[in-house]
């Protein structure tokens, strides 16, 4: 029997424990073994759970005792799960977690850990939930140099820019709303603002280069800016506003982005809706494919989990190689690349023109008082230089 250690029973890691109970005769022959969850670690008591019995307060508990030979982190935040996961790897103890941010922050840092102790650290469930994109890019698409991965990968801001689609209410006005459901938090700044999105991307990133990016290096833009009247335009050419976390390949280099984006209908994220997520991702010799499902919640994210142990269960006494150097990889600044974006201005076309040239103007229903358009396609930087000469309302790129 391979005993088991869950930190944080909270809706991941309560998740992770129901998963190993609703699969347990499945997983046992994937596994060859059962899989037992020794104990629990948390804060709280749960009287009246069936868990109570396994719960632990103090995390050396877990590290002291030689029959726990996996443990999950699902606790969230650098610390002090950074701590706890680097005294779990120093006691020869395997370690999954669904923790982007200390993952972002401290993944090359425990894999060399790991590696050093000859046990693995893995990380499914930290980039899209429930969808399989870490183990695909670690182990399926090897043989191929990874050119971009494109994604939808923040639930919440997902469902808010659906419902604001559909329904044509505002942001402050669709945020209340995904509170309520659960969606956002009391505090949605890492939503909203893209630093989760950002996270995400630079593990991805990360991992393709096989060296560390700093998610504070990534431009990051959030859509608490966007508003009613940016969804008319957006209804009016046809197109679908997403937030995406973007990271290219370019010459020696790579270049990350969070930022919302207007995309047209032949986009393979188009139609990836409410709080689904998409990672898209194109080889130089598979071209492209698209990783699709439930980018969040309780059962789906544990699955990831528990994928990553039963991995680790079948490779007990092997260490499994995941390239990730601490030396810092220096991201391609984002103002030399090209985009095309749509703009709305209080000027005249006239102006436009003079500051732009030809332009693609657009309107919308209902709207009056300003100019939209669409620019061509141009460097970022070129793009701030000549929206600096006009009383710019509003700056959307375009896909």
């Amino acid at each position: 029997m391979i005993k088991v250690a869950v930190m944080g029973f909270g809706t991941i890691g309560s998740g992770v424990v129901e998963v190993l109970s609703i699969n347990r005769e499945s997983i046992a022959k994937r596994v060859g073994d059962t899989i037992d969850v020794k104990y629990v670690l948390d804060l709280r008591d749960f009287e009246g759970h069936p868990i109570q019995k396994k719960i632990v307060h103090d995390y050396r508990t877990i590290v002291e005792d030689k029959e726990v030979s996996i443990v999950v982190e699902t606790m969230g935040g650098v610390e002090p799960a950074y701590t706890f996961v680097k005294a779990m790897l120093e006691a020869g103890k395997h370690v999954t977690t669904s923790n982007k941010a200390l993952v972002a922050e401290k993944g090359a840092e425990l894999l060399e850990i790991a590696k050093a102790h000859q046990v693995n650290f893995q990380f499914e469930a930290s980039v899209g939930g429930g969808i399989p994109i870490i183990r695909p890019l670690k182990n399926c698409l090897t043989a191929d140099v990874i050119e971009e991965i494109t994604g939808i990968i923040n639930g919440t801001t997902n469902y808010m820019l659906t419902e604001m689609s559909e329904k044509g209410v505002d942001f402050d006005d669709v945020l209340k709303d995904a509170q309520a459901k659960g969606y956002a938090e009391k505090d949605p700044t890492a939503d909203v603002e893209g630093y989760d999105a950002g996270r995400k991307i630079a593990i991805l990133t990360s991992l393709v280069a096989g060296q560390q990016v700093d998610f504070e290096d990534i431009h990051t833009e959030g859509i608490s800016h966007i508003t009613s009247t940016d969804i008319k335009y957006a209804k009016s050419m046809g197109r679908a506003i997403k937030l995406l976390a973007t990271s290219k390949h370019v010459g020696d280099g790579y270049a990350a982005m969070v930022a919302p984006f207007l995309l047209n209908p032949e986009h393979p994220l188009f139609s990836v809706n409410g709080v689904f997520n998409a990672i898209f991702v194109k080889g130089n010799v598979l071209g492209d494919a698209m990783f699709y499902g439930s980018g969040a919640g309780k059962l789906p994210t544990a699955s990831a989990v528990v994928a990553d142990i039963v991995e680790m269960a079948k490779h007990m006494d092997k260490h499994i190689p995941i390239e990730w150097r601490r030396e810092k990889l220096e991201l391609i600044d984002y103002k030399d690349f090209d985009n095309r974006f749509f703009v709305r201005v209080n000027e005249s076309e006239e102006t436009v023109k003079a500051v732009f040239g030809e332009v693609e103007f657009v309107k919308a229903e209902g709207v009056t008082g300003e100019v939209g358009f669409v620019t061509a396609v141009m460097p970022e930087s070129e793009f701030e230089t000549r929206t600096a000469k006009l009383a710019v309302i509003q700056k959307i790129r375009v896909k």
